[in-house]
């Protein structure tokens, strides 16, 4: 699944291609990947433009003039795949397989929007679990996903004050683990869980209340520069992701310790391991992340 540095290359090449464009056609064939209301798109959607594009953690909202916005979470293997009218510009975002730049639509490819210029957007999902909601803008953050999220670790209103007091409620959990859990911070995965901590010097099996103010303090730093990097490179792919330009992202061409198991740790020179922590993958230096008892 994405995380929230590859959705915001999706949401930022998305901006510039499809804000300002008026839908005038929807088609679907799998009523779980557009689960609305056949009045609801003919008054809300149909005849209306996009007017914006918003990320909440690892979903992207499309606001459209009616006031209404289409939710949509791309989940393991959704595409969102752009075609303008003459061909003269395409791109594709998401799973990395020949949708992105075969001829659409294909057997893959779940719901088309049609806008008034000729170009269409194309979502496609192979295993059938992303989706497209309709759904009033004022309704979305009520949508139970939504509000399950912790707040966004790159908003200006987060602050590591707010975050301390979220993680330090889950002092008796493993570092890595209240990273991952969307309901204390929005967005994080498993890329950018080992890369933050790798850089904070802090072991993934570290249990929260271990840790003082000052190494989370360290701990939101390390994560908010590489998410930035992240973003500023077009994300990392993590095999099944590619950004909103249809090229690879190169995160994991820069990454400290994510997939560099076997390698030399870059601070220290120690072997780089990768080891299971609740139920994920990990990568760590041993020696710049001491275990603590």
């Amino acid at each position: 699944m994405p995380e929230l540095p590859e959705v915001e290359t999706v949401k930022r090449g998305l901006e510039g291609r499809i804000v300002g464009k008026t839908v005038v056609k929807v088609d679907f064939d799998w009523p779980k990947g557009f689960p609305n209301a056949p009045g609801d798109v003919e008054a809300f959607l149909l005849g209306a433009s996009i007017t914006q594009i918003q990320r909440r953690g690892k979903a992207l909202i499309i606001e459209i003039s009616t006031g209404y916005a289409l939710v949509i979470h791309l989940k393991m293997t959704g595409q969102l795949v752009f075609v303008a009218a003459n061909q003269s510009d395409r791109f594709g975002a998401g799973h990395p397989n020949e949708s992105l730049v075969a001829k659409l639509p294909d057997t893959s490819t779940r719901v088309v929007l049609d806008f008034s210029d000729g170009s269409k957007l194309y979502f496609n999902d192979q295993r059938k679990f992303g989706w497209m909601r309709l759904m009033p803008i004022l309704a979305v953050e009520d949508l139970p996903f939504f509000q399950k999220l912790g707040p966004e670790p790159m908003a200006s209103s987060t602050t590591n004050a707010m975050l301390r007091a979220r993680f330090t409620n889950r002092k008796n959990s493993m570092i890595k683990a209240a990273l991952l859990d969307q309901s204390v911070l929005a967005g994080v995965g498993n890329i950018y869980a080992d890369e933050a901590l790798w850089g904070a010097k802090i072991h993934p099996r570290t249990r929260v209340g271990q840790l003082s103010d000052s190494e989370l303090n360290t701990l939101f730093t390390e994560l908010r520069s590489i998410m930035e990097q992240a973003i500023a490179s077009g994300g990392s792919t993590d095999k099944n992701y590619v950004n909103a330009d249809g090229q690879k992202g190169s995160y994991l061409q820069i990454a400290r310790v994510f997939r560099r198991e076997g390698q030399l740790c870059k601070r220290c020179q120690t072997t780089i391991e990768k080891i299971r922590i609740v139920s994920r993958g990990t990568h760590i230096c041993s020696a710049c992340q001491k275990e603590r008892l």
